[in-house]
């Protein structure tokens, strides 16, 4: 690291703290040369590998604008994409490697766009998974009405037997 202000390569640690969120660092360093102090902030590197074979670093902001596409005319909030995008990063950061698949990421898209739309998820996995006929989003539709068969049963068993 060097000092930015007399470029000495070298500094002192004075004070490390994770930031609000836990995903990086925020170090007070102190330079042996010039005496100045200075912020850094660390973060774990997440790339992203595209199709193409590119790699391009991880963006939340390119996961809220290809989600709000889907959602667009649906009642969630930017508020709502941000956690989303949120939840997204934290998936992907799980899996403790450095590199992802853009697939993997669309992957990891799916289940919290599931659970906060239902017809925006319907809409993301169309394009994503190249739904190309009606047998596709039938398929989608009736796995979705199973969940719901299975989760809305489940309430209704636990009440109890109801009395005629």
């Amino acid at each position: 690291m060097f000092c930015p202000f007399c470029r000495h390569p070298d500094s002192r640690v004075i004070d490390s703290r994770t930031s609000d969120d836990g995903l990086s660092i925020r170090r007070r360093r102190q330079c042996p040369e010039c005496g100045r102090r200075f912020s850094t902030t660390e973060t774990a590197s997440l790339n992203i590998v595209k199709r193409s074979g590119v790699v391009e670093p991880f963006s939340r902001d390119k996961i809220v604008a290809g989600v709000r596409k889907a959602c667009q005319g649906r009642p969630v909030t930017d508020s709502d994409l941000a956690m989303l995008a949120q939840r997204v990063e934290e998936t992907i950061r799980q899996t403790g490697s450095s590199q992802v698949d853009a697939n993997d990421v669309g992957l990891a898209i799916l289940l919290p766009l599931r659970e906060l739309d239902e017809v925006a998820y319907l809409r993301f996995a169309s394009v994503y998974q190249a739904f190309d006929s009606l047998e596709d989003f039938e398929a989608a539709i009736s796995q979705l009405r199973i969940e719901h068969g299975v989760t809305a049963a489940a309430p209704a068993a636990a009440a109890g037997p109801t009395e005629p």
